[in-house]
């Protein structure tokens, strides 16, 4: 079925989870929104967070997408069910990939979570974790800092290592050995967050993960797109558009032939 995979994000972090999806579904054509304008979502209201989630999705189902991948913790936290609920087409979020991944990666059980106030507060991980491995000992903590961070574009260096230093001593004072980055922008500074960490600790990323189970979904749904064209791929931001393109071309520079098949948008939301 040639009918597009809408991808939304709070901003630019979902890019990480579509550059997984274009390598492991080649022929997929991807529509991603990020609400960039509105970054971060992860110290809104709870009625803001799903206010905000709808509109992308309204926006999106126009473009007559098959299915729908939230790449963004904080939204998945508080509106997937909901979305599952009232949507026709199958809706996946990168909750419970992330847990997954982590269980099958630890050796002693504890495991550390990071993410936004809103995705830490909703108890989403813990609960995914206990859900599948009754004995994993979470530790949660919110990293205000790393979104705002990330959007503007410092992934490395000096004062990046302070921040993510600074932010993540709590959770060096644990045994964890898995970190999982429960928010999608945190793998753009995933190098740092290892270096804060110590090698000691294996960080996860749900990316991939939420790539094989969106390929699983399509199949299962008869969904799977069987042409042997080479995909193009719709990127929509709601906020500045040079910036954002800026850091796609980070995301993606190490993969030039995906990237010459993306072109990127404005969007305007209503509210």
């Amino acid at each position: 079925m040639e009918r597009p995979i809408g991808v939304i994000d709070s901003g630019v972090g979902g890019l990480t989870v579509v550059h997984e999806l274009m390598r492991q579904l080649p022929r997929e054509k991807l529509i991603y929104l990020g609400d960039t304008k509105r970054c971060p979502y992860g110290s809104r209201s709870e009625q803001e967070i799903k206010q905000f989630t709808w509109e992308m999705v309204v926006y999106l189902i126009k473009q007559n997408i098959k299915m729908l991948v939230i790449a963004c913790n904080t939204a998945t936290a508080y509106t997937l069910k909901e979305l599952q609920a009232e949507l026709s087409i199958p809706v996946i979020g990168v909750i419970r990939p992330g847990a997954r991944t982590a269980i099958k990666e630890t050796n002693n059980n504890e495991v550390g979570i990071i993410g936004t106030d809103a995705t830490i507060r909703s108890g989403a991980y813990p609960r995914a974790l206990k859900g599948i491995h009754a004995n994993i000992i979470p530790h949660s903590l919110a990293c205000p800092p790393f979104v705002p961070m990330v959007e503007a574009g410092v992934h490395a260096g000096p004062k990046a290592d302070r921040i993510v230093s600074d932010t993540l001593a709590p959770l060096k004072k644990t045994n964890i050995d898995t970190l999982i980055l429960g928010c999608t922008h945190y793998p753009l500074i995933r190098d740092t967050i290892q270096k804060a960490m110590g090698e000691a600790v294996t960080v996860i990323s749900s990316s991939e993960e939420t790539a094989r189970e969106t390929s699983a979904m399509l199949e299962v749904h008869h969904l799977l797109n069987e042409g042997n064209h080479t995909a193009k791929h719709l990127f929509y931001t709601t906020g500045e558009l040079e910036l954002f393109t800026k850091i796609t071309q980070t995301i993606f520079q190490d993969d030039n032939q995906s990237l010459q098949s993306i072109t990127i948008h404005q969007a305007k939301l209503q509210s």
